[in-house]
């Protein structure tokens, strides 16, 4: 059997992991790295002169007076769960092959499964907005897919209930050797929809091949959100241990997203 070099990785191990994100003020020092690598820049007025209110961990402005929390503005927005725990489900996320359900997820961080699937499904929508921007390239196979199973005694095929409709395409090598993906959850099979996804997700020169279908199960309200998660796993697989660098960054500049909003979006990108 040929090596694989991603399968093997040794991804970010228990120890590797504490050294960096081991402690709250550890996990602060990074969020403040990530937001501000240039040093603090008020949002109200842009200077960078501050000091910070310790009793209440705010950063205030120097010239305007503006106060400001290291969070505000980000995904991390008005939790009240540790930056560390946040670390630790990003690590979780990130290194598991398969991926983590809420439920696991909440038993290691050691807190609701509410909370579990609200942190989840935020740092997944970091994912989506960090990549729905990227274009694939040069070759690419596209299908149509959907997720959800057969359901007895009911409608088979395209027009069965319970079956979400998503696009599925591969960037590859002119050998065949997937490079990224794109999945994109889509109303259904028109010439509108898939128009749509090729405007946002394609590359106007891009050679592409169709071919037939695949069936997943997963609930549909939220099927974006799991995609793009594992849209997200698969396009930065050869690099395991700088998903975190690479979410944390994008996490901060991420808008903040209600757990209300979160839980009754069905979210398109």
């Amino acid at each position: 059997m040929a090596y694989n070099k991603v399968q093997f990785q040794k991804g970010l191990s228990e120890p590797e992991f504490d050294r960096p994100y081991g402690t709250e003020e550890q996990c602060r020092v990074v969020v403040i790295a990530a937001r501000w690598p240039n040093g603090f820049v008020c949002p109200e007025c842009g200077r960078q002169q501050q000091s910070i209110i310790k009793s209440r961990g705010l950063f205030q402005c120097s010239d305007c007076r503006r106060q400001t929390s290291l969070i505000a503005g980000t995904i991390f927005a008005a939790t009240k769960i540790k930056l560390r725990l946040w670390f630790r489900a990003l690590s979780h996320i990130t290194q598991s092959k398969q991926g983590i359900s809420s439920i696991e997820l909440g038993r290691r961080l050691g807190v609701r499964q509410k909370t579990a699937w609200s942190i989840k499904h935020k740092l997944q929508q970091v994912m989506l907005e960090r990549d729905a921007r990227k274009r694939l390239t040069g070759r690419v196979e596209i299908d149509d897919a959907y997720l959800g199973g057969e359901r007895t005694g009911g409608k088979r095929g395209r027009g069965a209930a319970g079956k979400t409709p998503f696009v599925a395409a591969v960037q590859t090598t002119q050998t065949g050797k997937p490079v990224s993906i794109k999945l994109r959850r889509v109303d259904g099979f028109t010439g509108e929809a898939l128009t749509a996804f090729a405007t946002k997700s394609l590359d106007p020169a891009c050679e592409v091949v169709s071919d037939g279908r695949t069936y997943r199960s997963m609930s549909s309200k939220h099927t974006q959100h799991y995609l793009a998660e594992f849209e997200y796993r698969f396009n930065h697989r050869l690099d395991l241990k700088a998903m975190i660098p690479r979410l944390t960054w994008a996490s901060v500049r991420t808008p903040p997203m209600p757990y209300q909003l979160l839980k009754s979006a069905e979210v398109y990108a």
